[in-house]
């Protein structure tokens, strides 16, 4: 007799309620299996236990109440309304309805016995609860409650919570008649020691808490049911970036060799002397570079630490070595940027260098792709446009990817298989300005190798952030006239919560307009996602040179830019923007040797999100603070850019929270790998799917 087939392959389809509209509306929670099903977890829980009697309850608090419909009317005003008023003997409440059907105000006829869950609130003198989830009981029924604490679910349009719970009921039903087909993983000697609770104990507590369940633990979290699906959660990522690490010892690229005496002309020449953390890092590369395995390493390094250079050290190494190098950028400006910067200091040496962008004239792109694929283009930055199918290379050495968190790990991958030749592929440098928090690096990044720039060059100001509402604009304008009048140079960044680019340009246009009529006498510059490149190319160096006092732009200017005579910023709406994005744009200020300042001006007033990021960028100028205090606020996937790619999607376990476990996490994965090999596909699978496919990126 065949084995059923586990729950992980069963699908949802199978439960009563579920057709094929209902099971469509439950896959965009990412719900395809009853396994997937079983590991939706509820993100709170209701206490629906204990009935309250009425003359007890209290404004703001949730309760389950039960009495007798006294009167039952509908109301009009500004909107129609039905008004229900129950009574228990302790005391009475109003249950108000905007929504209701002309059977609904029937069922709540006087005299019936009405149940309800809500929040009550106050009302004049009295107290009300808005469309409570309600059932009319019948006498017979009137002592039976809730045994277990009610779960709710995170939900979509067209499923609702009580459809949730229901699914839910039957898949654990399932699960308590063959708990084999969900089959327990932790089985090591050390998981075993550490009694966690078995797989199918710990969901059915979860899905369906007992009354006497510590609700705050399970609210935040951090009850040990949830940790011990954390933990295996966690393992299952790491395990599979174990695997992926071992998998990139067979890439075999073409070593560097001498890599220090190839570019020592190049460091001797440079107007500055390169930092010890500038050093340590170049030697951890030229390390690399000089294996037979493609070096895989993540360059961490915060605003104005002096990443470029290392870039253009690493380029020019392969370079010299008979190999071609790919820059990759996620903007054009920014691409345009290391452009500049890099054929300042390698076209003297007679290093051939094309930019790449979509918004090349066809002919200049055929060319440029033609002298890529010929091998006469040495050096090519670009945007996404470098892994668009018509781009080849004829021996692809180097890639550099700057701003990785911008990109998808599937246009990654896409750019590496671009430059295989045979069993060679090139080796890889990732570099972010974004710094990673030590756990998330641990978990995400733990098939790279990484370094870290902790110095900033010698000469870099602070940067002091002020936090100011919009209705001090006036104020605002005033430090930037004085600004302006004392020889320095004032960006000015709009921002929009609307995700259109020609919304955004919109509102730089019209500020630039409103500051030209505000500050009369000063030079203001326009820039923005939708001008040409040439027209952005003249503003930026109409600003850099000194010819204009303000720029006022998009968050295009968000990286790479560098004015070292500008030393005021001011963020509009800056609480629609998150930390990382803030702390960038900040870094385009304190890069001469004036005293530089920020002001974050927010409109109306800020939520306690708002407020916290606000605070932060405040209170410290330290990119690993700053990023810690990100992922805390925001979630992993976002920092990294993962949302798409399927990595790292956690659906347990946080990163934050549960730092403690990820520490405990290397000791396990280990022992699983040695003493239960054939349990470790099963663990990838089940928590991380098909993530094997992306990581050699």
């Amino acid at each position: 007799m065949d084995r059923p087939p586990g729950f992980a392959d069963t699908s949802v389809t199978i439960l009563k309620g579920v057709a094929s509209r209902v099971a469509a509306r439950l896959q965009r929670l990412g719900i395809e299996t009853i396994q997937d099903l079983l590991f939706h977890l509820p993100s709170r829980y209701e206490d629906r236990t204990q009935l309250k009697p009425l003359g007890a309850v209290e404004p703001g608090s949730e309760v389950l109440i039960q009495g007798t419909v006294e009167l039952s009317e509908v109301r009009f005003g500004r909107r129609r309304m039905l008004l229900t008023r129950i009574s228990d003997g302790t005391g009475f409440i109003t249950l108000r309805f905007f929504h209701f059907s002309s059977a609904q105000q029937k069922s709540l006829a006087r005299g019936v016995i009405v149940r309800c869950y809500g929040e009550a609130r106050r009302s004049g003198p009295d107290l009300e609860i808005i469309h409570p989830e309600y059932q009319i009981v019948k006498t017979e029924s009137a002592d039976i409650i809730e045994q277990t604490l009610t779960p709710v679910y995170p939900t979509t349009e067209g499923v609702h919570q009580l459809s949730m719970r229901r699914f839910t009921g039957q898949a654990l039903h399932l699960l308590s008649q063959q708990a084999n087909r969900l089959p327990e993983l932790l089985q090591t000697a050390s998981c075993q020691s550490m009694n966690l609770p078995l797989l199918a104990e710990s969901l059915h507590y979860i899905h369906r808490p007992p009354r006497s369940a510590n609700i705050r633990l399970l609210q935040e979290g951090k009850h040990p049911m949830q940790r011990r699906l954390a933990l295996e959660e966690l393992l299952s990522h790491h395990l599979s970036i174990r695997q992926l690490r071992k998998r990139g010892k067979n890439n075999i690229s073409l070593p560097i060799n001498d890599a220090s005496k190839l570019t020592a002309d190049f460091i001797n020449a440079l107007p500055f002397s390169l930092t010890h953390a500038q050093q340590r890092v170049i030697d951890e590369i030229f390390s690399d570079l000089g294996q037979k395995t493609a070096m895989q390493r993540l360059l961490q390094g915060d605003v104005g630490s002096g990443k470029t250079v290392i870039a253009a050290l690493a380029a020019l190494a392969t370079l010299r070595a008979g190999h071609q190098v790919a820059l990759m950028a996620p903007t054009e400006l920014l691409a345009e940027q290391h452009l500049q910067t890099l054929s300042k200091w390698l076209r003297p040496l007679n290093i051939h260098i094309s930019l790449l962008t979509g918004k090349l004239p066809a002919a200049k792109k055929r060319d440029i792709l033609s002298a890529m694929a010929s091998g006469e283009s040495q050096l090519v930055i670009g945007t996404h446009a470098l892994f668009q199918e018509d781009s080849k290379f004829k021996q692809l050495g180097l890639i550099i990817v700057d701003e990785q968190h911008r990109f998808g790990v599937h246009q990654r991958l896409a750019l590496r298989e671009k430059g295989r030749l045979g069993k060679f592929i090139p080796h890889q440098l990732i570099m972010t300005a974004t710094p990673i928090p030590r756990t998330l690096a641990m978990t995400a990044y733990a098939d790279l190798e990484t370094s870290i720039i902790d110095e900033l060059p010698p000469g870099r100001q602070p940067v002091e952030t002020a936090v100011m509402s919009d209705a001090k604009r006036e104020q605002i304008i005033q430090a930037v006239q004085k600004a302006c009048k004392e020889g320095r140079q004032v960006y000015w960044v709009c921002t929009l919560i609307e995700e259109s680019e020609a919304l955004q340009c919109q509102a730089a246009e019209v500020t630039a307009e409103l500051l030209s009529e505000a500050l009369q006498g000063l030079s203001i510059g326009l820039i923005h996602g939708r001008m040409k490149a040439k027209e952005k190319d003249s503003v930026m160096n109409d600003f850099r040179r000194g010819q204009t006092d303000i720029l006022v732009a998009t968050t295009v200017i968000e990286v790479g830019v560098d004015v070292p005579n500008a030393s005021l910023m001011i963020i509009e709406n800056a609480e629609r923007l998150g930390l990382a994005q803030l702390h960038q744009l900040r870094g385009r200020v304190g890069r001469g040797s004036t005293a530089s300042a920020c002001v974050l001006m927010y409109q109306g007033k800020l939520s306690a999100n708002g407020r916290a990021r606000l605070a932060a960028m405040r209170e410290t100028s330290d990119g690993f603070e700053i990023a810690r205090i990100d992922l805390d606020l925001r979630g992993p996937g976002e920092l990294l850019g993962t949302r798409q790619t399927g990595l790292l999607q956690l659906r347990i376990a946080d990163l934050s929270r549960d730092a403690d476990l990820l520490e405990q996490v290397p000791a396990l994965a280990a022992e699983i790998e040695a003493e239960s090999p054939a349990l470790v596909p099963l663990l990838i699978r089940r928590w991380a799917g098909d993530v094997m496919g992306y990581g050699d990126v």
